[in-house]
């Protein structure tokens, strides 16, 4: 038992396995410093809504924490503006673009990893040359045709530009790619066709992958601004980062603090979402790499 004990014990790191202490402090100041610029405006915003109308949110004799904390910015954002029609709205988008990202990402990389068809390497190159365009290049173009289908202030206007997005096609090509072949070959002596090999050999086996697109997706459906602006009119149908902007308009005041509420209230879903599957998020990251 004593020898267990010292064999566990030996086992176990020590702060020295971790580098030397000037290391340590360089590298907890660096973390401490990351963790300032990304989280550090997200605490801003939360603690200026959460002030009182004679605290000033800005200028020089701001502080960073509220006197006195008032949820008045928040009740005062829901009572104005129909944000439950809004969140509707972007839950719509959200729910098309799932399934479609998920659809066809997750067949047309799984067609990119199988070799023997002529034009793969074609369509890989295509795929990989239009990830170089930045949207706004194309964003004219995109809304000619939506005007063309009559898609024009319509929620389905909002969600076809984006219903695959190259990235994930490459990014699941790049995870089956990571099947080993004799599996396959294995499964195909077992009789499996192939919507089986798909369904219960790769598919499992790029869960991780899958849960990226599903995140990526879910962020860039929920929090996009400026197609929405773009394509749509009627306050019916503005997607909740969309109608939250009117919060900076005169007709509202332009109050800071329900600006801050509106942008805490969008945000939240995103941070909740990453919080919950940030595990499969950096799982997927190093197992769905693109391979050339």
């Amino acid at each position: 038992m004593t020898t267990l004990n010292t064999a566990a014990g030996r086992a176990r790191p020590r702060w020295r396995d971790y580098g030397r202490p000037r290391e340590l402090v360089v590298r907890y100041l660096l973390l401490l410093f990351v963790l300032a610029i990304t989280v550090g405006p997200l605490v801003w915003q939360f603690l200026a809504s959460l002030k009182g109308t004679g605290e000033d949110v800005f200028g020089a004799g701001a502080s960073l924490l509220p006197h006195h904390p008032t949820l008045r910015a928040y009740r005062e954002v829901f009572s104005q503006v129909p944000v439950a029609t809004y969140i509707r709205n972007s839950l719509i988008v959200v729910v098309l673009s799932l399934v479609s990202q998920l659809l066809f990402s997750t067949t047309a990389g799984y067609m990119l990893s199988k070799p023997g068809w002529k034009g793969r390497r074609l369509v890989w190159v295509l795929l990989a040359a239009s990830m170089m365009f930045p949207f706004e290049s194309i964003m004219v173009s995109l809304f000619l045709g939506i005007r063309d289908m009559g898609l024009v202030d319509n929620l389905v206007g909002v969600w076809l530009p984006g219903f695959v997005g190259a990235i994930n096609v490459l990014l699941m090509r790049g995870a089956f790619l990571a099947v080993p072949r004799e599996i396959e070959d294995s499964a195909m002596i077992d009789g499996a066709n192939e919507w089986q090999r798909f369904r219960h050999l790769y598919l499992p086996s790029a869960y991780g992958a899958i849960s990226v697109v599903a995140i990526n997706t879910f962020i860039s459906a929920w929090d996009d601004f400026l197609w929405p602006l773009i394509v749509l009119r009627s306050e019916n149908h503005f997607t909740l980062t969309l109608g939250l902007s009117r919060l900076q308009s005169s007709s509202f005041g332009y109050d800071q603090r329900m600006v801050m509420a509106g942008a805490v209230i969008s945000v939240v879903p995103v941070l909740v979402l990453f919080v919950i599957t940030q595990r499969w998020f950096y799982k997927g990251v190093s197992a769905g790499a693109v391979k050339f």
